[in-house]
């Protein structure tokens, strides 16, 4: 049986030697990674094939989902994605030791806010082994230890990817131990959840039992989204064929991920309507006007619609059943795209674009540790920035409070727009 303890443990006593390395040290971890990744694709998929063979009776039985299959799925343009996520990570810059700010409280003391690690991240996922791989690389480039616990369909394919990952970061001279670290039993999940002196911070990438189950069971800040009910709203104005292009995108281009859209909202003067859903049919989208509920993830070829009476419906119906995960307009009137993007109360707000663009890489971040709802720390997709909290540093010359109360000193308050030319303090704040 797994020692969760002892593992959580040296992934805490990692963090505090990972909030130290320099960006040359992370930066080469990378590239071996990316380098081991490349190297090793075919025993990956060699394993996740073993996964799909596993997974496939399953998903004749009921017992596992058809998105959830198809998201288990590696192929060549995944693993291509993959190995540019971590490429791409490496050439961001170094999300810690930033200042955010440098201020002058008085003469010779200066306040500074600097960018530094959460610490450990806790992360639970289904499917989708390429995950490992982006979380990994996340947490490395933000100076995070990881504990990852992968769904027992993808057990193969998760044990090879971190055993790649783990070889490469074996050969980076300086890079400590047990920094991305791995555990399988559904024990563990319980012990991660209770594990709150050692983790800080529970990422759930999942369906909204496993969110709604991680919530409900930790003490734990959890970062995340539940459902991925995202919509998109066709105005009086838009433009038929772009309106076909951008909903068909967004439903068909790959139906099970959570940014893919499930409602349809329609002005009712939109006069093209019926060769909308004409064009969308023909596109093999399955449309339903009366469901059960606004608020289902189909995570399939199936699309809710809706005719609205205005703007301002779309928008109440939106932030009444939607996810606050990414919804759009589709119009040529500036004003109500504005007035769209301002009241529609989502992590991501789209004019004209499809809803799928709502992901890490495609924000330049490299890869993601997933979407966060969440209106506390980050929103939207969560990359390198979501990765990082701050502190402050004080830097004087012998000041005592009591000076101050007692009126012999004065704060002046002086935004500074870089350090100043004190070696010392230089040291300290840069």
């Amino acid at each position: 049986m797994t020692d969760f303890i002892e593992i959580a443990k040296k992934a805490k006593e990692a963090s505090l030697l990972t909030a130290s390395l320099s960006e040359k040290i992370k930066n080469e971890a990378l590239k071996k990674i990316a380098d081991g990744l490349e190297e090793n694709q075919g025993e990956i998929f060699k394993a996740n094939k073993l996964d799909l063979e596993f997974a496939e009776p399953l998903v004749k039985t009921g017992e596992l989902s058809k998105a959830t299959f198809n998201r288990l799925k590696l192929d060549e343009n995944k693993m291509r994605d993959m190995i540019a996520g971590v490429r791409e990570i490496a050439k961001l810059p170094d999300p810690v030791n930033k200042n955010l700010f440098v201020k002058e409280l008085d003469e010779d003391l200066v306040l500074s806010k600097v960018s530094c690690p959460i610490g450990v991240l806790g992360i639970i996922f289904e499917a989708r082994p390429d995950v490992i791989s982006q979380i990994s690389s996340l947490a490395i480039k933000s100076s995070n230890a990881v504990i990852l616990k992968g769904g027992k369909e993808t057990t193969n394919t998760n044990k090879k990817i971190l055993e790649i990952i783990n070889n490469a970061l074996d050969k980076v001279e300086g890079f400590p131990k047990n920094v991305v670290q791995q555990v399988f039993s559904r024990d563990d999940v319980g012990e991660m959840l209770k594990c709150d002196k050692y983790i800080n911070l529970i990422i759930p990438r999942g369906g909204n039992s496993l969110v709604k189950f991680v919530k409900e069971n930790t003490k734990i800040p959890v970062l995340g989204h539940a459902d991925g009910i995202c919509h998109i709203f066709v105005d009086e104005s838009a433009d038929i064929y772009e309106a076909e292009k951008i909903i068909i995108d967004a439903k068909t281009q790959y139906p099970s991920a959570c940014n893919s859209v499930e409602t349809l909202l329609i002005h009712e003067n939109f006069a093209k309507k019926d060769e909308l859903l004409a064009a969308l049919q023909l596109a093999e989208i399955k449309l339903i006007s009366n469901p059960e509920s606004w608020a289902h993830e189909y995570g399939d070829k199936i699309l809710a619609f809706k005719t609205v009476k205005n703007l301002d419906e779309a928008i109440n119906h939106i932030n009444t059943y939607g996810s606050g995960h990414t919804d759009c307009i589709i119009t040529k009137n500036i004003e109500n795209a504005e007035n769209f993007m301002n009241k529609v109360n989502s992590a991501g707000v789209y004019f004209n674009v499809s809803t799928r663009f709502a992901d890490g890489f495609r924000y330049g971040f490299g890869a993601e540790v997933g979407i966060s709802t969440s209106k506390i720390h980050a929103r939207g997709p969560v990359g390198l920035e979501g990765l990082t909290i701050y502190k402050y540093k004080l830097t004087g010359k012998g000041q005592i409070v009591a000076d101050y109360v007692e009126g012999r000193k004065h704060f002046n308050y002086r935004e500074l727009q870089k350090v100043p030319e004190n070696p010392g303090l230089k040291r300290i704040v840069k």
